[in-house]
Order: C-alpha cells, then structure tokens, then sequence
C-alpha cells in the first residue's frame, strides 16, 4: 500500500507542478490584459496543430530527451552535473568536425564515426569533472560550471581559427553525415525533424536497461544512496562516480550530436551555453529521472518552446509568457517537497490521523 501511494505521489508531483505553471502564466496573461484561453489555444495548435508542427515539436525534443537523460544518470549517482551544457556543446563541435574532415567516406561509416566523435568529446569533458571529484573530493558543481565557460570560449575559437578562416560558422556537413532522411520529412510536411529521434527513443531504453537491470546501474544507484554503504560492500565509489560522469557527458554529447549533425547541420560561434544544456536538466528534473518520463517531459517543453513562437501572431501573447511559464514549472519541480507535504498531509487527514 505504501508503495502504491509513493508511485501515485511520484506521478502526481510532476503533474501538478505543471498544472500551477500553466495557472500562473494564465493569471500573469490575465494580468497584463490577455486573453489565456486564446493564448494557450495559439499555443497547442502551434504545437500540435499539423504534421510540421509536430515534427518541429518532437525535433525541438529530440537533444532534451538526451540531455535530460545524461543528466539523471549522474543524479541518480549523487552528482549534480550542471556541465551538461558545455558537454553537448563539444559534442555538436566534435561531430561536426569530424564530419567535415572525414567528408569523403562512406555515408555509413561517415555517420557512425562522427556521431561517436561527439559521445566521446562529451564523455571525455564530463569525465575530467568525475576524476577531480573521485580523487581530489572537488566539487562537481563548480568544476562543470567552470568547464562550461572553457568549453564556450574554446569553441568559439576553433570555428573561428580552426574550422574556418575568420568565420563565425562552419560550411554545412555532407549528406552522409546528415541525420535527416526524406521519408521523415515529407511525412512531416518540410520540417526539420530527423532520425535522432528514434536514437533518442532507443537510448532511453538503454539507460533504462542499464540503470535497472545492469551491475553497473546497481552500483550506481548504490553510490548515490549512500556512498559509505556501498564501499563497505565492496563497491569502489571512484570508479562509479567516474563512470556515472562519463555515461552522464557521453549522452550530452550525444545530444548535441543531434543539433549538429539533425537540426543545423553546421556549428556556429555562441554567445551563450546552449539551451539544450540547461533545459535538459529541467526535462530530467520534471521527469523524475525515469526515462519514460522524461520523455514526455521532453515533448512537453518542446510544445511550450515551438508552440510558444504562435502564441504573438495569433492571440498577441509575448513569448516572454511562455518563458515565464517553463519557469513557474521548474519553480514548482524544484519546490516539490511543498506539493509532497500537501499531499501527505491531506492523505493523514483522511485517514483520521493528526492534522
């Protein structure tokens, strides 16, 4: 019985952490004089309302659902990877130029060999924060936030030095290295969805695979309850904090695979981390790390980003509001522990018990 109510809690936390978003962006529309009915209507048609816009939606998913991923793995270890930005930004270089250089291969080596440059750039970069933390007890917090701003600048000056001569993007990759297939893109009516999608989709079960089913994930999951605990049992903690790291950066990078080598097809100078990064982190947050979840966490920001850009032609809603909205929901993920003691407490009233 416990059980059952722990698992109907689980689902209702996220649920009604995105409900109160939704509330509180309606009475910040009605606020300023707009109608939230039409806002939100403007909102789903422009995410839901034909093929393109669907695909727009679960393209604008794809790198969240992996990201998203990356990052539970390293929470579910007792690390908070905020690195995860500066990780898919060296994956999306990484498979870029390996795409460029080795442009004359086969599209079915070409492929496989530029999205594995990206995995392992991310999972490289995340690895040093999980070595100085396994052996030198750093903060992980502070190391990925400092890697983040290297992982900015060093980019930008390899496009810029690198890559090309003083440009600020990159030429376009080949077709063999291009995840986009053309059946997807008719199906979708010209939008820019691609196959990552279905890698997204794959790698969820994997994760899900690996953290239930697997020895590793068993340690893992062990570390992250009580790192004591599992080296009295024998478990080395250094090894799976490195190893939580590396899995962790390897499917950010991943993710940036996606806008790479899917969605761009190029890489340009940033002025700022990518989104996927920290939106990622909010898809696993809202999704409570369970790969299922977040999946449709994902598909749920991807809605609120694509179907927020109609919201000002067709009801004159600022998209500042859907902002607004996304962050009352991460406000009220991170808040969570509010809505459990409502819960809990409305479940003892119930029951009879002290109020």
């Amino acid at each position: 019985m416990t059980n059952k109510r722990e698992t109907l809690n689980n689902l209702l936390v996220p649920l009604l952490s995105v409900v109160m978003g939704f509330i509180l962006g309606a009475i910040i529309m009605v606020i300023f004089g707009y109608d939230p009915i039409s806002g939100y209507s403007a909102m789903v048609n422009g995410a839901f309302g034909s093929n393109f816009y669907i695909g727009e939606t679960l393209r604008q998913a794809t790198p969240l659902i992996l990201t998203a991923l990356g990052f539970s793995v390293a929470y579910t270890a007792g690390f908070f990877n905020i690195g995860v930005a500066g990780q898919a930004l060296l994956g999306w270089l990484c498979s870029v130029w390996v795409a460029n250089i080795f442009a004359d291969l086969p599209g079915f080596i070409l492929l496989p060999l530029s999205i594995l440059g990206g995995v392992v750039a991310g999972a490289l970069w995340a690895g040093i924060a999980g070595f100085l933390r396994a052996y030198f007890n750093t903060s992980e917090v502070i190391v990925t936030i400092m890697l983040n701003y290297i992982a900015l600048y060093t980019t930008n000056y390899l496009i810029r030095n690198i890559l090309t001569d003083s440009a600020d993007a990159t030429p376009r990759i080949s077709e063999g290295a291009s995840l986009r297939v053309g059946w997807i893109t008719e199906l979708t009516s010209n939008s820019t969805l691609h196959a990552g999608i279905f890698i997204s989709l794959v790698m969820a079960v994997v994760v899900w695979f690996l953290m239930k089913k697997t020895t590793t994930g068993f340690e893992i999951r062990t570390v992250g309850l009580n790192p004591s605990a599992s080296e009295y049992a024998g478990m080395s903690s250094k090894r799976n904090i490195i190893i939580s790291m590396l899995i962790s950066g390897g499917l950010a990078g991943l993710g940036g695979v996606m806008e790479g080598l899917g969605n761009f097809q190029n890489i340009f100078t940033q002025g700022a981390m990518p989104t996927i990064g920290f939106d990622g982190m909010a898809v696993a947050l809202l999704g409570l790390s369970n790969p299922v979840g977040i999946i449709f966490s994902a598909i749920l920001f991807g809605a609120l980003k694509i179907g927020g850009n109609s919201m000002p032609m067709i009801s004159g809603v600022p998209t500042e509001v859907v902002d607004i909205v996304i962050s009352s929901i991460i406000f009220f993920v991170g808040a969570n522990y509010l809505i459990r003691y409502f819960i809990d407490k409305r479940a003892r009233v119930n029951k009879g018990g002290v109020k």
